[in-house]
């Protein structure tokens, strides 16, 4: 999993913020159904479920966004230079992180991760945004973020550690030059 620089991210309002959040929330929902159609065509399919539930409840939540923006009364969201810490959104897992035999406890770290990483983002923006409306927000998007990574922890609590030599395979997909 990358490292990530500590940068200061600074949004003036509202609108940049929920621009923000469509944003990543739509990378990371649109990177789980990419990673659920890899791990089927390498037929982990239980992996492959995971990452296609994970997709859909990262739609939920651009939906919820989607009705904060009706709740502040936006009629339409600012064109934005995206701030993210890393190279892609703060909830976009790094498919370097992959592996095609892991297991859905592997899986769920990930996403765990990825939802640490986006409670991380929110808190970053709350701390350092000057418009106390901004801030809330921020700090309301963060405290959402937190009861994801609690509930993918309970989910990861369900399924074992993987053995030792889990991404041994006798017979590994042929990968041409």
């Amino acid at each position: 999993m990358s490292n990530e620089q500590n940068i200061q991210i600074n949004l003036a309002n509202i609108p940049q913020l929920l621009a923000h959040a469509i944003a990543l929330e739509n990378e990371a929902s649109e990177r789980y159904a990419d990673l659920a159609d890899l791990m089927e065509a390498h037929n982990n399919y239980d992996v492959a479920s995971l990452f296609k539930k994970m997709s859909g409840i990262e739609q939920l939540h651009v939906n919820h966004i989607q009705e904060m923006v009706k709740r502040h009364r936006i009629k339409a969201l600012p064109t934005v230079t995206y701030h993210w810490l890393s190279p892609e959104g703060p909830e976009t897992t790094d498919t370097t992180d992959l592996h095609y035999l892991m297991n859905p406890r592997q899986a769920l770290k990930l996403a765990m991760y990825n939802e640490q990483r986006a409670c991380d983002y929110y808190a970053n923006i709350a701390a350092h945004t000057q418009d106390e409306e901004t801030r809330r927000l921020a700090q309301e998007l963060s405290a959402e973020e937190a009861e994801h990574v609690g509930m993918v922890r309970v989910w990861m609590d369900k399924y074992p550690e993987p053995e030792a030599d889990w991404d041994q395979d006798d017979d590994p997909p042929f990968q041409p030059d």
